[in-house]
């Protein structure tokens, strides 16, 4: 569990990596520019031929927009980044790499001449470059082991990079006389995070030497700590900026390890001078996660977004603001009740531009720094993701239910839009999407909670249509105008489902009030803000109360897993995927410990919990009486495959009709094309077995 705000982009990447092709294998060309649909209701395969948009770079000149765009091919089972350039004025997309290597975080040399780029085309990730056209590709590092990403210096005469060095020993180093030993030793926690094993390395900061055809004399800043910057598992290089006089450095990181790590979210913004070669810590003081600094473009202040309390990873996202020259450190969202991401100063300084979620939506904010005044630019029902601020006008990254991540210039004064990218359009325009309905509902204590219904393409209010309840996950991330590649909500209501899906409880964008009140309440208010939902959608004649079903993943999944037991005969269909079953074995099996810790109350040992532990899944089996289905990921070491199991050998042992669908390479998603695909398949097939019953 993890709060999903403004990782999408920066994990997709992660994605990418692993799915980075062997030389022989073919080039996966863009399918969305040239397929050809027979039906207009889109499939598995429709969705997984959408281009993937991300990393958005404007030309130092602000005339050349450079982009990357993912494909994957579903018989390779495998996908490719590509490297677009387009006119920050509008106009056509060229793709200047169409290689079998794949490109990856790309960006602008600052004087604009050429692109850098990671490629592994010489066998190891390395930094590349090449002429905004595409051509004259040439390889600038050459450092062993690789390098996982990379900024110039604005005056282009160093390379930051960040590389793993090896500091911990493994069994066999331990013991060389036993070279084939397979074990692991540990005496501390934190040795596994996310979906991968300690591998005795950790993720440095290094700064190397630059005159245009290769790097020199590169050193680590972080020499002998055993500590990663970026953070794991989702940190990239938007955690670590130069200043504009390429000076100093700023970069993000939690200088803790093992227990300690596990039980705090403390993460700290560090400076590194590069003359003196010291290093401050500009939020000492500040207990939450504090990430992702930038500089003024005078240099004179920086930005990062920051959270108060210390073991909660889903409080609100402050911005705060340090001047140099003053030495004042001030939150500037301290009467602003949403939180903040994506940062971009204006080119004179004077204001921060960022994205925000209000009311499920993301928007693209101002603050006037001088007067302290936030405004609100954008409006609609879509999330902008990403804002860059360039000279009049703005480039950002928008969304929403119906459609995948496309580019846009934004007008500051007035927020007027202008689409810029089409990487989709081929493909959206021959699709129907069914209607996304803005719903308000009133819960049991009288509050207002919105609902988002999405109907069948072809809706017909004649018919009856059996509806899905979505359960979010997080338990904190607001359902907004997300576009999933797996919890498709077009996806759903083209398999012919009414989809109903609440911003309960413990749902960002409503307030910090509405966010927190669900800490220490799991299998409360919220279960019910779920159950209010479902039954005021469905008195609707069109909704057939009779095959309702409920979904989810992550606290879905455990939200899936309560309902089981606690539903009162609404339902007659669930699938959780991921979810907590157990929470006793949860807490044990779980790395990142501020987690339970805060969201659960503390260990089953302690007495004060007992309210929470009480309301585990595992102690309602006894009332499961309806169909199950269960999906989990080996690799996921969030939530541990064994609650998943455990779920299941309980419905089988209470002889109520359930299926397991076990990934034995997957973590808390599902990343590769083909088991995306088998997803969706035992998705539907399960639902459509019992809640299309009269068909």
């Amino acid at each position: 569990m993890i709060k999903f705000k403004n990782i999408l982009f920066l994990f997709l990447g992660l994605i990418l990596f692993s799915c980075t092709p062997k030389k022989e294998q073919a080039l996966v060309n863009n399918p969305a520019d040239t397929i050809k649909l027979t039906s207009d209701i889109l499939t598995p395969e429709v969705l997984w031929s959408f281009g993937r948009v991300g990393g958005v770079e404007v030309s130092p000149d602000q005339k050349t927009v450079l982009f990357g765009v993912s494909f994957y091919n579903i018989e390779q089972n495998r996908g490719n980044r590509e490297i677009f350039l387009m006119p920050a004025e509008g106009g056509e997309a060229v793709n200047i790499t169409k290689t079998e290597a794949g490109e990856y975080s790309a960006t602008w040399r600052p004087d604009g001449k050429k692109i850098g780029f990671l490629s592994t085309e010489s066998g190891s990730l390395q930094l590349w470059e090449m002429n905004p056209d595409g051509k004259n590709r040439t390889q600038i590092s050459d450092i062993e082991g690789g390098i996982n990403g990379f900024k110039y210096s604005p005056d282009q005469s160093k390379v930051v990079f960040i590389k793993d060095v090896k500091l911990d020993k493994s069994v066999t180093e331990l013991h060389p006389d036993l070279p084939k030993a397979e074990a692991r030793i540990e005496t501390d926690l934190m040795y596994r995070h996310w979906d991968k094993w300690h591998d005795y390395t950790y993720s440095h900061i290094f700064i190397a030497d630059y005159d245009g055809s290769g790097l020199s004399n590169p050193y680590d800043i972080m020499e002998g700590e055993r500590y990663d910057s970026p953070m794991e598992p989702f940190g990239g290089m938007e955690q670590i900026n130069w200043s504009p006089d390429s000076k100093e450095i700023a970069y993000t990181c939690k200088k803790m390890v093992g227990k300690p790590y596990s039980l705090s979210t403390n993460s700290e913004i560090y400076i590194y001078k590069l003359e003196s070669k010291e290093t401050q810590n500009i939020t000492k003081g500040l207990m939450g996660y504090d990430v992702n600094p930038v500089y003024s473009p005078d240099g004179k202040m920086i930005a990062w977004e920051s959270m108060e309390r210390d073991g909660y990873e889903s409080d609100q996202n402050r911005l705060f603001i340090l001047n140099f020259e003053t030495g004042e450190r001030k939150d500037y969202t301290a009467k602003f009740d949403q939180d903040v991401h994506s940062l971009s100063w204006t080119t004179v300084s004077k204001s921060v531009y960022f994205t925000s979620d209000y009311h499920a939506r993301f928007q693209i904010y101002k603050l006037n720094v001088e007067t302290e005044e936030i405004n609100q630019v954008t409006d609609g029902i879509h999330n902008f993701n990403s804002v860059i601020a360039l000279d009049g006008k703005l480039i950002g990254t928008k969304q929403s239910m119906t459609y995948p991540t496309e580019i846009f210039a934004v007008n500051p004064e007035n927020g007027e839009e202008t689409q810029l990218s089409f990487i989709n359009k081929n493909l959206h325009n021959q699709l129907t999407y069914g209607k996304v309905e803005e719903r308000w509902v009133k819960t049991t204590d009288n509050k207002d909670m919105l609902v988002w219904v999405i109907y069948p393409p072809h809706f017909d209010p004649n018919k009856k249509y059996p509806a899905l309840l979505y359960c979010q996950g997080g338990p904190h991330g607001s359902v907004s105008q997300f576009y999933s590649f797996r919890w498709n909500f077009q996806m759903m209501a083209a398999n012919d489902y009414i989809v109903v899906a609440p911003n309960r409880r413990g749902l960002p964008s409503f307030g910090k009030e509405w966010n927190d009140q669900i800490s220490g309440d799991y299998g409360g208010q919220n279960m019910k803000d779920y159950l209010s939902a479902i039954d005021d959608v469905a008195k609707e004649p069109y909704v057939d109360k009779n095959n309702l079903g409920a979904v989810g993943a992550s606290y879905g999944g455990y939200s899936v897993f309560w309902l089981a037991g606690n539903h009162q005969g609404r339902f007659d269909a669930f699938i959780a995927h991921d979810g907590i079953f157990n929470f006793e074995a949860m807490y044990l099996e779980t790395e990142e410990m501020f987690f339970v810790n805060w969201d659960i109350g503390g260990p089953y040992w302690d007495k004060s919990t007992k309210k929470t532990y009480d309301n585990s899944p595992h102690k309602f089996v006894d009332k499961w009486d309806t169909p199950i289905m269960v999906v989990h990921g080996e690799k996921d070491f969030r939530i541990a495959y064994t609650q998943g199991m455990s779920a299941f050998n309980a419905a089988q042992l209470r002889g109520i009709p359930s299926k397991y669908l076990h990934f034995p390479y997957e973590n808390h998603w599902v990343l590769a094309p083909q088991n995306g695909i088998l997803w969706q398949r035992e998705f539907f097939s399960w639902l459509d077995q019992w809640l299309k019953d009269d068909e």
